[in-house]
């Protein structure tokens, strides 16, 4: 029978090709560096050709070796899963869950749902990560976070969506503004304002620039923050206006700045939506996930 790799021979591999370093792998792996350097040569025993190039100084893996630890995370990724599917066949709902979040959300979102989250499933523990969209999207692609919750319009490739919500999207100015105090503000009339935006990155930033359609981006860029709340004190100090969405209004980050808030005349929004992997064995867990968080929205 022919000999395949064991898994923990590619955990090895994967921890090695990651780190570029026999004892911080092994630290990884929870294993002596002995240990790791027998199963790393007893993997190569198995392919029949080398995975590392050794020196005194350091580990060079190589070409081959990279090819290999790139199948080995996928392939341990799906024995996690596997895994997983068993635990929640058992009981859903429990164990670990990864999930990502982005700055616009996360703030607003999470500490409204969180308590009722941990009341409805205690045996489940989830832990987070915030990050701007497109980084957050990598590392659900490749397997470091089970769901992220996300803004939508934004190009998801085959990722599953379900849309938990929509966002409104209110325009704020200085209390001092000319239009402070309107009832409501027509896209027209924005067009001659000094609009804040995030920085590149955030995707509230491409929300507001497909609200207030403008040829001068170039111009509107001299005005960016690198996250809501800064963009709420600027606009609190007269700087520019700027598009806020109602989740962050509501957690009352407005609150005593004397920031004047107006729906649009033609009332635009962002969607919020939980994304997982297609070929994700969890899919039943993340629809009930997506569920509650829905129910827990429509309560608070």
């Amino acid at each position: 029978m022919k000999r395949l790799p064991t898994m923990k021979q590619l955990q090895y591999l994967t921890a090695l090709a990651d780190t570029q370093h026999f004892g911080r792998a092994a630290q990884r792996c929870h294993i002596t560096q002995s240990t790791l350097s027998a199963g790393i040569r007893d993997l190569e025993s198995v392919l029949g050709t080398a995975v590392a190039e050794r020196s005194n100084r350091r580990v060079l893996i190589t070409p081959f070796g990279l090819q290999i630890a790139n199948r080995a995370k996928a392939v341990l990724r799906e024995a996690e899963e596997v895994m997983e599917v068993a635990r929640a066949a058992r009981s859903p709902m429990t164990g670990e869950m990864r999930l990502g979040v982005i700055p616009t959300i996360g703030p607003f979102v999470l500490p409204r749902v969180f308590p009722a989250l941990r009341e409805r499933f205690p045996k489940l523990t989830i832990y987070l990560r915030e990050e701007q969209t497109a980084p957050l999207l990598a590392r659900l692609e490749n397997g470091e976070l089970d769901a992220a919750l996300i803004a939508l319009p934004y190009d998801t490739g085959d990722l599953r969506i379900d849309v938990i919500m929509e966002d409104e999207l209110l325009f704020a100015c200085n209390r001092n503004h000319a239009l402070a105090g309107a009832g409501e503000v027509s896209l027209e009339t924005l067009a001659g304002e000094q609009l804040m935006l995030l920085e590149e990155g955030h995707c509230l930033r491409g929300h507001t620039l497909d609200v207030c359609t403008t040829s001068d981006r170039r111009a509107r860029a001299q005005f960016e923050a690198s996250s809501l709340l800064t963009m709420v004190q600027m606009v609190a100090a007269g700087v520019g206006v700027a598009l806020i969405p109602r989740l962050a209004v509501d957690a009352h980050v407005t609150q005593g700045t004397g920031i004047s808030l107006s729906r649009l005349s033609v009332p635009a929004a962002r969607q919020i939506g939980l994304a997982w992997r297609q070929t994700s064995l969890r899919t039943e867990e993340f629809r009930l996930l997506a569920n509650t968080l829905r129910e827990l929205a429509d309560m608070t």
